[in-house]
Parts: structure tokens; sequence; C-alpha cells
């Protein structure tokens, strides 16, 4: 799993749809994942520390885990099925851990609010990331490729040992 930040909030030239962009710590990668509007404005109000003046869904929520004593761990976006990301809430209460199947832009949304980390399962950003500096990510598969190229099975061998055949 790799750990990734909201960058932003961004709109869709061609649909208008909100797009909440998720990077990581080293900002190679992004991942685009389509959002509703209500969701964009709940991330974005939680970014600019704004509040409501009655709490709304997310706010709602937050507040419920707090008064169970319960605390969002981690949101983990673990699959991409048909262009449709899937989340979950792993919270926990004293030493009980529970995964709440999410929406990921929900779960954003909660976690923002929370401070909580967001993660993402390496298949999801092989699959659906988008490279952030495209020189970098060029230089990157060159240099694997000069590895690749230059690599001996004696290399190998002397490095892994002889396998069971």
């Amino acid at each position: 799993m790799i750990e990734m930040k909201i960058a932003g909030i961004a709109l869709d030239a061609m649909t208008r749809s909100p797009i909440v962009l998720l990077k990581d710590a080293l900002d190679k990668r992004a991942l685009p994942i389509y959002i509703g509007q209500d969701q964009a404005k709940a991330i974005i109000g939680a970014l600019e520390n704004q509040t409501p003046p009655r709490p709304l869904t997310h706010d709602l929520i937050v507040n419920m885990l707090e008064a169970w004593n319960m605390t969002l761990e981690r949101v983990v976006i673990h699959s991409l099925q048909k262009d449709t990301f899937y989340a979950v809430l792993i919270i926990k209460q004293g030493e009980v851990k529970k995964e709440i199947d999410a929406r990921p832009s929900d779960a954003i949304a909660i976690a923002v609010r929370t401070n909580t980390p967001i993660w993402v399962l390496e298949e999801v950003i092989a699959e659906a990331s988008i490279p952030v500096d495209r020189d970098a990510d060029e230089a990157e598969q060159e240099a694997f490729r000069e590895f690749i190229s230059n690599l001996r099975p004696e290399d190998l061998i002397q490095r892994f040992g002889p396998g069971d055949s």
C-alpha cells in the first residue's frame, strides 16, 4: 500500500465533473478519482477548515466516531472495478477494528476532517494513476531498461542462489 495525500480538486475539462486528485509522497504518481459535486464541496470545505453552522453528513459521522470513542485509523482504496473505485474505513474502538465499506469520496471527506491517512493498494495505483513528472518517470523507466539489459543470469544466481529445478 502507498500513502497518498489530497493534492486538490479539479474539474474534468470535457464533462465538468469534479475529480479529487491524490498524490504519493514523492510526487511521482497522481490518482484521479471522479466524485460528485456534494462530495467535492465537502472535501473542499474541510480542506479550507470551513465550519458549517450545522453538521453536514461527514461532520455528523466524525461526531459519532468521537462520541463512541472510535478513531478512524486509515482509509484504504483497495480496488477498481469497471471504472468504480472501492474503499474501506478502518475504524478502531479500543482493541477492536472494523472495516466499513465506503465510497472513496465519502471516505476522503471523513479522512480530511480527522487528519487520517489515505492508503491506496499498489494494484490500483498501477492501473489508474498518471505520472506527475513525465520526465522523471521516463528517466526511471530508462534506468530500469539499462539495468535489465546489463543483467546476466550469473548475477541472479550469485544474488539469489540457484533455484529449485
